[in-house]
């Protein structure tokens, strides 16, 4: 692939994706006078955020997407392309017949304990951290102990993330539940950012937006595997937002990755749950969570639309949706990134471009920021 400026320095960018990652690459690129095609191998834009509409509601086709940030200017590139509700995340949890709210919060503790002071909740994780006896967690379930205690960790956190990752606790890395809100307030609301909400109308409008720029092309249901060197030989750059070890033919092996799998239904009553999320904690229940769609935008419909996830072991060919960050990938992803040297015409961006657990405002930020790089050179 030879670089070539065109005249008035503008490039021709094959886009591979048309997630948010590949989306944000688009506007900011087609904005400075690139000219963008995107092929996406699906039916239909947004990636993973896509929404659709059912009985009134905006379903979220691949589980839920609730955006927030704190950085200002993500939320501001946003607010291009959607008015924002005021959305704020209050899951529940339903873990061996009773429901607990979360985050973790002294409405959670209270459930469990009885305890109504922050004071006693604080001895209580104190007197049952002391399992560890001051060890530095090395995994996960050593992580949730030392931020939660061994209760809260075998009634909520142990049977869900075993079942999330189809591997034990003490298999995986700690840092996958650092994300995860510890309060001794009775503050419910999941995030901790400034800015938070869905947007009005649903995400496929608000990526359809992105998009309407006069020098992006979309092609839909195109396959890059299909013409690789083709591709690589008629664009200037590529952007390929898709599987980093699937670009170079698996070479040294599948990084890993969980799948899911979704089962909507429409119900004809007008409120199943209550709630947006609850997650099913018990291994009994094959599914992590139910998702009530109309509660992301406050719904008054006479009909529901819920959706059950399923999480599925990953094999080639499965749609691919968190990478299994173990330090044995890590490696693996580096090998694959000494390769992509060998081609410097090609960007590889998002969650599985990178191979990193990102959340919606990352993903954006990521490609903010390797955008403002491009259009330095």
């Amino acid at each position: 692939m030879k670089l070539k400026r065109r005249k008035g320095g503008s490039m021709n960018y094959l886009i591979v994706g048309a997630g948010l990652f590949g989306a944000t690459m688009a506007h900011k690129l087609a904005k400075a006078g690139h000219q963008i095609t995107i092929i996406e191998k699906r039916d239909h834009l947004a990636g993973n955020i896509y929404t659709k509409e059912v009985a009134g509601i905006q379903v979220h086709q691949y589980g839920a997407h609730i955006f927030h940030t704190s950085n200002e200017e993500v939320w501001q590139f946003m607010n291009q392309f959607a008015e924002f509700n005021h959305f704020i995340n209050s899951p529940f949890a339903f873990s061996r017949g009773k429901l607990y709210s979360l985050p973790f919060n002294m409405s959670t503790f209270y459930q469990l304990w009885k305890l109504t002071k922050p004071k006693e909740v604080q001895a209580k994780i104190d007197e049952q951290r002391q399992v560890l006896h001051g060890k530095k967690p090395e995994n996960l379930e050593e992580q949730a102990i030392d931020l939660v205690g061994t209760d809260i960790y075998e009634t909520l956190i142990k049977e869900y993330t075993e079942k999330q990752w189809g591997r034990k606790c003490s298999e995986l890395p700690p840092f996958i539940i650092k994300r995860l809100p510890v309060r001794l307030t009775f503050n419910n609301n999941y995030f901790n950012d400034k800015y938070q909400g869905i947007p009005i109308g649903g995400y496929t409008k608000m990526v359809e937006k992105m998009l309407d720029l006069p020098n992006i092309t979309v092609h839909l249901k195109t396959d890059f595997f299909a013409k690789k060197e083709d591709y690589l030989n008629n664009y200037d750059k590529i952007i390929f937002t898709g599987m980093i070890d699937q670009f170079f033919d698996y070479k040294y092996g599948p990084l890993e990755y969980r799948s899911l799998r979704f089962e909507h239904e429409v119900l004809d009553e007008a409120n199943y749950q209550g709630n947006a999320v609850i997650n099913y904690i018990d291994a009994k229940y094959p599914f992590t969570r139910i998702i009530e769609h109309k509660h992301f935008e406050f719904g008054q419909q006479e009909k529901t639309v819920i959706t059950k996830e399923y999480p599925a072991n990953w094999q080639k060919g499965d749609e691919p949706y968190y990478p299994v960050q173990t330090p044995e990938n890590a490696a693996l992803y580096q090998k694959y990134c000494q390769l992509a040297k060998d081609y410097p015409n090609v960007i590889f961006g998002g969650r599985l471009g990178m191979y990193q657990y990102f959340d919606m405002h990352k993903v954006i930020e990521a490609a903010l920021n390797v955008a403002k790089q491009e259009l330095a050179q």
